[in-house]
């Protein structure tokens, strides 16, 4: 499973990737905007930290406007995955972007049925948010099994399982056993789940 750490802080994202457990990034306009600085300074700076996946995401939520801010954000650098919603027009967008060879990770899904759409238009990636199903009294961890079971039936959808809003160290352990292939941690979670590890007894 590949990690990637749920930041914009470069002083976080550096110590994490100090560790030698971190294979990506993940972003958000709110993560960006705690750090005070333009959205593409940042992103190039992160990609000067970590030689993987920087997910960056958009502002629009029309077909056009995600077409057109996620060229700009792929054209940073070779890294940049276009972080879109998942909604009609960012499903449009996502065929469009991936046709240009522009990747992208479709975020904020809650469902198997929007995860099989979003295979079908070939996104990169897709982000299930676990820990905020949990809080609305579903199951995260279902939808994680079902969707990489899904998946796993058809060779032809190639979309990777991006488990998001990961809250404490059974969502990981579980997403791992059923095969997602990455989590994103912020990164006091990550934190968390050393300390965890120090009240095991010997």
């Amino acid at each position: 499973m590949k990690i990637f750490i749920d930041s914009a802080d470069i002083g976080e994202i550096r110590e994490a990737a100090a560790m030698g457990v971190v294979d990506g990034v993940t972003t958000n306009p709110s993560l960006v905007a705690k750090t005070g600085r333009p959205l593409a300074k940042v992103i190039a700076d992160i990609c000067e930290i970590i030689d993987g996946p920087i997910s960056a995401e958009v502002i629009a939520t029309d077909t056009d406007g995600i077409v057109s801010e996620g060229k700009k954000l792929a054209a940073i650098h070779k890294n940049v995955v276009v972080k879109v919603p998942l909604i009609a027009d960012g499903i449009k967008a996502v065929k469009i972007l991936t046709a240009q060879g522009i990747k992208t990770n479709v975020t904020l899904c809650f469902s198997a049925p929007q995860a099989l759409l979003t295979a079908k238009a070939g996104a990169t990636y897709v982000s299930p948010f676990i820990g905020r199903i949990d809080d609305t009294g579903g199951d995260g961890l279902e939808l994680i099994d079902s969707i990489t079971t899904i998946y796993r039936n058809y060779a032809s959808l190639k979309t990777e399982v991006l488990c998001a809003s990961i809250r404490h160290p059974v969502h990981l352990v579980r997403c791992a056993e059923m095969g997602a292939h990455v989590a994103t941690i912020p990164h006091k979670v990550i934190l968390q789940f050393l300390e965890d590890a120090k009240k095991i007894p010997s």
